[in-house]
C-alpha cells in the first residue's frame, strides 16, 4: 500500500487521474464556451431595444436583396424611415440631405442640426485591381452624429467659409445588400440592426459621443466592396480617424475579432463585452491563407484608417445560402454583436487622446502611426492586448536567458556531484581490483524523440488518408476527425513510452522528456521570434508562452537533482552493500543492480540473453514502488538509505520529491491547452467548411494533426506512468471513428454542400445553359435529381472559367430550363438610340471615334443594374461617362483591363464606355458583353434555380457562383 501512501505522487493512479480531469474539463469548457452564447440581459442600456433589433432583422431579411434586385431598393427604404423614425422617437435635431451629385447638396443643413442623415445618390467610383477595372454608381446611407467636443458637424461643405474643426471621428460600418441566394442575416443584417442601435443609443438624452460618430449603411460589400470605395468619394469619409467594421460569413454563433490595425485601437475592444479573438485570424488574412475580404481593407488600405474587424464566422456552410436567414441565427447571437460593438464604440467616441490624429492628405486621412497588436481571449471574459514588440522582446529575453540559466544550473549540479544526467558509472578503486556501480543516467535519452516522431507521422498519416479516401468528412464530422488524431497520437506515444520503460525503467524520462521538449520549442521560438521580426507575424504568442512553462518546467526537474545523494556518496553507499568481492565478469555491481535491467547499460558478450526478462504489461498496473523484503535476498537489496525507488527503476531516485510532477504538469498542461485549444476551435471552425468553396482540404487536415501534437505535448513527460485502461478506451475510439471517417457520408441536413449556380444565355444563338460547380462526386449525384437535366449529357470539367479560382471543383453544365428575369419597360424604345446589337437581355452599340484603336460602348441594360465587357486583348485606357476622377483610384491597372464592370444604381441603366487600345499589333478589337440578373425573388424569373431548389438532395445547398444568377451574353468585333 506505500504507493497509495501519497496521492500526489507520481505513480499511475494520480496520474491518469488527474490528468484526464485537467485535460477532459478544460476542453469541456473550451467547447462550451466557443459554442455557447452568453444569454440576454434582463435589462438593456438605455436606448438599446433588442426586441426592436430582432424585428428590424426579421424585416430586413423578408427576401434576397443584392445590389441588382429590386428587394435592394425596398431594403433601403426600410432602413431609411427607420432611421427617422428612431430619431424622431429620441427627439433628435435632424436633417436630411438628398440627391448628392458628386459633393453637391440639394438640402442645406444648419448648424442646429445634430445628427445628418446623407442620403447618398451621387458619389460613383472606377477603380482596378490587376486586369479588372470597375465602375459602380453608389447608394449608401451615411448617419453623422456631432459629437459634444466637436464645434461644428460632422464634416464640412468644401464651400463653407466658416468650416469649423472636427477633432476626427469613428465610422461605423455594416452593409445591407445580400447575396441573391442569402437572405443575409448574419451577412450583414446583425451588422446593419447593431448600427441601428447604435443610432438610437447615441442620439438618446445623456448618451451623445464625446467624438463625432460616423454610422454607414454601406450599400454593394458583396460584388468587389464597391460600397465602401464609394463612400471614400463623399467628403464625410475624410472626418473619422478610426473604425468599426461589422461583418458575417456563417449563420450566428459568435462574432469574433477578426482582426485590427495595431495595439491603440484593439485596446478599445477590451471594453466589449465577452470579448472574442485572436490573432491567428489576423496572420491568416495577412498570408492570404483566408482568401475572402471585408471592406476593412478598403477602410484601412485605401482610406488610410485604423480600426476593428469584427464578424460570425461559422458555419461556413450556410454562408451564401439561403439558410442564412433569422432561423439560423438567434437573439442571442444579435445581442453578441451588439454588446461587443456598444462597448467598443463607447470607448473609441469617449477617447480624445491623440493616438488618432492628422489632417487628410491627397484624399487619404492621416490617422497617426500604431503599434503592431497581439491580442487572444481567456474564456471571452478578458482580451489580452499587447504591443508586437513586446512580443518580441520576451521571445529574445527567452532565449537568450533560459539556455544560460540551465548551463549555470549544469555547472552547479556538476560541482556539486549531483549530476546525474548522462552519468553512466561511478568507479570503486579497492585493493582486490577496481570496479564501478552504475548510474544509468544515459537510460532513456533517445526514446522520447524517436517516439514522439513515430506518433506524429502516424497522425500525419491520418491526415493524408483522410484527404484521400473521404476528403470531405470534416465537412461535418470534424470532431470524429479530432478524435481519432488525438486518439491516434496519444496511445502511439504511450505505446512507444511505456514499452520502453517497461523494458529499461528509468527515472530520468520525465526530465529527459522535457529537455527535449525544451529543445523543440526552442527551435519553433526562433522561427516565431523571426516572423515577428521580419514578417511582422504576431501569431506565435502561444509558442512564447508554451516555451516560458516548459523553461519552469525543467527547471523544477534540475532542482530535483539538488535532492540526490551526492554520486560519490552513492557510490560508496551501494558498495559498501555485502561482503567485499570481486564484481560479476559483466561489470557491473549485482549488489547495486537490485535485480534490475541496469546490467542492460554494460552487457557484453557473457551476459546472459534471458537476463533482463521482463515483466508484461499486465503486471504494469501493479509494478511496486519498493521492493518487500521477502520477494528479495540480502543481497539483491540496495541499502536501507536507497530504498524507496519506482519499481525497478535506479535506486539513487528514491531520494527525488514525488509530487513535483504534478507542479510541473500544471505549468505545462492548462495554460498550453487554453491558448492553443481557442485556436484549434477556431482554425476547425473557421477552416473545416472551406472544401466546398476549392480550398486544400488537406491543409485543414494537417492543421488539425498538427494541433494535435502541440495540444498533447505537455502530457507526454507524465506519460510512461499511465494506467494502461485509458489508451485502451482511446485505442477502441480510435479504431470506431477511423472506421466512421473513411466510410461515413460527409454531408448532412445540417452541413449541406454548396453547389454553385449559374446559368447562361447566348444572346447570338439563344442557347442556355446552367452550371453546377462542386466537388465530385456529389455534384453529379444532385444533378441526377433534377428533371432537366434527366436524358442529356452532362459535361463535367474542372477546367472551366468559373472553377479556375476553386482548386479541386468541377464544373457540371447541361442546356437546363430557360430563363426569363427580364421585364420589359413600356417605354424601352425611347431608351434606346443605337441598336447595332440588340437582344431581348440588352442593347449596345459601339462607334468607332478618333482612329482605327478608339472605341465608344454605349450599352442599355434591360431590367438590371450590372452588365460587363471582356475583351480578348486589353484594353489600356477606359474613360465611363459621367465618372468621377479621383487620384487614389486608377481606372485601369498597369497592365490593362481585360474586363469591365458596370454598375448603376437604377434599372434599365446606360453607359457610355471609351476605350482606347493598343495599336503596335495593328489588330482590331473583340469580345462580349455580358448582362447579369440576380433577382430571384419572383417566381418564374429563374426557373432553373427553382427546380434546384426543389428537387436538390437534402444534404446538399445552392449558392452563387458570381455576380449574377444568369448572365445574357452577345459577342462583338471592331
Amino acid at each position: 500500500m506505500a504507493r497509495f501512501g501519497n496521492p500526489f505522487s507520481f505513480t499511475p493512479v494520480p496520474v491518469t487521474f488527474f490528468t484526464s480531469i485537467i485535460y477532459i474539463g478544460l476542453f469541456a469548457v473550451l467547447i462550451v464556451n466557443h459554442y455557447i452564447l452568453p444569454s440576454t440581459p434582463s435589462k438593456y442600456p438605455e436606448g438599446v431595444d433588442l426586441t426592436a433589433a430582432w424585428n428590424d432583422l426579421q424585416n430586413l431579411t423578408s427576401y434576397y436583396h443584392p445590389y441588382n434586385s429590386k428587394a435592394n431598393d425596398d431594403a433601403r427604404t426600410f432602413l431609411l424611415d427607420r432611421i427617422s423614425e428612431i430619431l424622431t422617437t429620441n427627439k433628435a435635431s435632424f436633417a436630411v440631405e438628398r440627391d448628392r451629385i458628386d459633393g453637391v447638396t440639394s438640402t442645406k443643413r444648419t448648424d442646429l442640426s445634430s445628427v445628418i442623415v446623407i442620403d447618398d445618390l451621387g458619389s460613383n467610383v472606377t477603380s482596378s485591381r490587376d486586369s479588372l477595372s470597375v465602375y459602380f454608381e453608389g447608394s449608401n446611407i451615411i448617419v453623422s452624429i456631432k459629437g459634444t467636443d466637436d464645434e461644428g458637424h460632422c464634416y464640412q461643405d468644401n464651400a463653407s467659409s466658416d468650416a469649423k474643426k472636427v477633432k476626427g471621428g469613428v465610422l461605423v460600418n455594416a452593409h445591407f445588400d445580400s447575396v441573391s441566394t442569402g437572405f443575409g442575416a448574419t451577412d450583414d443584417g446583425v451588422g446593419i440592426v447593431t448600427i441601428l442601435q447604435l443610432l438610437s443609443y447615441f442620439t438618446t438624452p445623456g448618451n451623445e459621443p464625446t467624438r463625432c460618430l460616423v454610422l454607414l449603411l454601406n450599400n454593394g460589400e458583396e460584388d468587389y466592396l464597391n460600397g465602401a470605395r464609394a463612400f471614400m468619394r463623399h467628403p464625410v469619409s475624410q472626418t473619422p480617424h478610426t473604425f468599426l467594421n461589422l461583418e458575417g460569413a456563417g449563420a450566428g454563433g459568435k462574432a469574433i475579432l477578426f482582426r485590427a490595425t495595431d495595439t491603440e485601437v484593439a485596446r478599445f475592444y477590451k471594453k466589449a463585452k465577452n470579448p472574442f479573438g485572436t490573432v491567428v485570424t489576423a496572420d491568416g488574412f495577412e498570408q492570404g491563407a483566408i482568401r475572402s475580404q471585408t471592406d476593412y481593407v478598403v477602410f484601412n488600405g485605401d482610406l488610410g484608417l485604423r480600426g476593428l474587424d469584427v464578424a460570425f464566422f461559422e458555419p461556413r456552410a450556410k454562408y451564401h445560402t439561403m439558410q442564412d436567414s433569422t432561423i439560423e441565427t438567434s437573439k442571442q447571437s444579435v445581442w453578441n454583436m451588439l454588446s461587443a460593438s456598444l462597448g467598443t464604440v463607447k470607448a473609441m467616441v469617449s477617447d480624445t487622446s491623440d493616438h488618432f490624429s492628422g489632417q487628410p492628405e491627397d484624399g487619404k486621412v492621416k490617422a497617426g502611426d500604431g503599434s503592431r497588436v497581439v491580442y487572444f481571449d481567456l474564456f471571452t471574459q478578458v482580451l489580452a492586448v499587447f504591443e508586437l514588440h513586446t512580443l518580441f522582446a520576451w521571445s529574445v529575453t527567452l532565449l537568450v536567458v533560459t539556455p544560460i540559466m540551465f548551463i549555470v544550473l549544469t555547472i552547479f549540479l556538476s560541482r556539486a556531484d549531483k549530476m546525474y544526467l548522462w552519468a553512466r558509472r561511478g568507479w570503486v578503486h579497492s585493493s582486490n581490483d577496481d570496479h564501478f556501480i552504475s548510474f544509468n543516467g544515459i537510460r532513456g535519452f533517445f526514446r522520447y524523440p524517436m517516439t514522439i516522431a513515430i506518433a506524429t507521422a502516424a497522425t500525419i498519416a491520418l491526415a493524408y488518408l483522410y484527404a484521400k479516401v473521404n476528403p470531405l468528412i470534416a465537412y461535418s464530422s470534424e470532431y470524429s476527425v479530432w478524435a481519432s488524431m488525438i486518439a491516434a497520437w496519444f496511445f502511439v506515444a504511450w505505446m512507444g513510452l511505456r514499452a520502453s520503460d517497461e523494458m529499461r525503467p528509468t527515472a530520468l524520462q520525465r526530465i529527459y522528456a522535457l529537455l527535449w521538449i525544451y529543445i523543440a520549442s526552442f527551435a519553433l521560438l526562433v522561427l516565431a521570434t523571426i516572423s515577428e521580426n521580419n514578417f511582422h507575424l504576431a501569431g506565435g504568442y502561444f509558442l512564447v508562452i508554451y516555451f516560458a512553462s516548459v523553461s519552469i518546467a525543467l527547471l523544477l526537474s534540475f532542482l530535483e537533482m539538488f535532492a540526490l545523494p551526492k554520486k560519490a556518496d552513492y557510490v560508496a553507499l551501494m558498495d559498501g552493500n555485502g561482503p567485499d568481492s570481486r564484481p560479476p565478469t559483466s561489470g557491473t555491481n549485482h549488489r547495486s543492480n537490485h535485480g534490475s535491467t541496469e546490467h542492460d547499460d554494460d552487457a557484453t558478450e557473457t551476459t546472459s540473453l534471458l537476463q533482463n526478462d521482463r515483466q508484461s504489461f499486465a503486471r504494469y498496473g501493479s509494478r511496486r514502488a519498493s521492493q518487500d523484503v521477502s520477494e528479495t535476498t540480502s543481497d539483491d537489496r540496495p541499502p536501507a538509505e536507497m530504498r524507496g525507488a519506482y519499481g525497478e527503476e535506479q535506486p539513487w531516485s528514491c531520494k527525488l520529491p514525488s509530487s513535483v510532477w504534478l507542479l510541473q504538469f500544471l505549468l505545462l498542461g492548462p495554460i498550453n491547452i487554453v491558448l492553443i485549444g481557442q485556436i484549434a476551435l477556431t482554425i476547425t471552425a473557421g477552416l473545416h467548411q472551406t472544401g466546398a468553396d476549392g480550398s486544400s482540404i488537406l491543409a485543414v487536415y494537417l492543421f488539425i494533426a498538427i494541433l494535435t501534437v502541440l495540444l498533447l505535448i505537455p502530457i507526454t513527460p507524465f506519460l510512461h506512468r499511465f494506467h494502461y485502461h485509458f489508451p485502451t478506451f482511446l485505442l477502441l475510439i480510435l479504431i470506431g471513428t477511423l472506421a466512421y471517417n473513411l466510410v461515413a457520408f460527409p454531408f448532412s441536413p445540417n452541413n449541406r454542400l454548396k453547389l454553385f449556380f449559374l446559368q447562361r444565355v447566348d444572346c447570338d444563338t439563344g442557347a442556355t445553359s446552367v452550371s453546377l460547380t462542386g466537388a465530385q462526386p456529389f455534384v453529379e449525384a444532385a444533378i441526377s435529381n433534377l428533371p432537366s437535366a434527366s436524358g442529356h449529357d452532362i459535361n463535367c470539367t474542372s477546367s472551366d472559367a468559373y472553377t479556375s479560382s476553386r482548386n479541386g471543383l468541377t464544373s457540371c453544365i447541361w442546356p437546363g430550363l430557360p430563363a426569363h428575369p427580364v421585364t420589359l419597360p413600356s417605354n424601352i424604345s425611347a431608351i434606346h438610340s443605337r441598336r447595332s446589337y440588340e437582344s431581348k437581355w440588352f442593347n449596345f452599340d459601339i462607334e468607332t471615334t478618333g482612329g482605327k484603336n478608339t472605341a465608344t460602348f454605349y450599352i442599355s441594360a434591360l431590367d438590371t443594374k450590372n452588365c460587363r465587357i471582356y475583351f480578348d486583348t486589353p484594353v489600356k485606357s477606359l474613360h465611363i461617362a459621367n465618372a468621377a476622377s479621383d487620384s487614389r483610384f486608377s481606372p485601369v491597372g498597369e497592365n490593362g483591363a481585360r474586363e469591365v464592370r458596370l454598375w448603376s444604381r437604377t434599372f434599365h441603366a446606360q453607359w457610355n464606355v471609351s476605350v482606347a487600345w493598343d495599336t503596335s499589333k495593328n489588330t482590331g478589337l473583340s469580345g462580349h458583353v455580358v448582362c447579369l440578373y440576380a433577382d430571384a425573388n419572383a417566381q418564374g424569373a429563374i426557373p432553373a434555380l427553382e427546380e434546384i431548389w426543389r428537387f436538390l438532395p437534402n444534404w446538399a445547398i445552392v449558392t452563387k457562383a458570381g455576380d449574377g444568377l444568369v448572365e445574357g451574353w452577345k459577342k462583338f468585333e471592331i
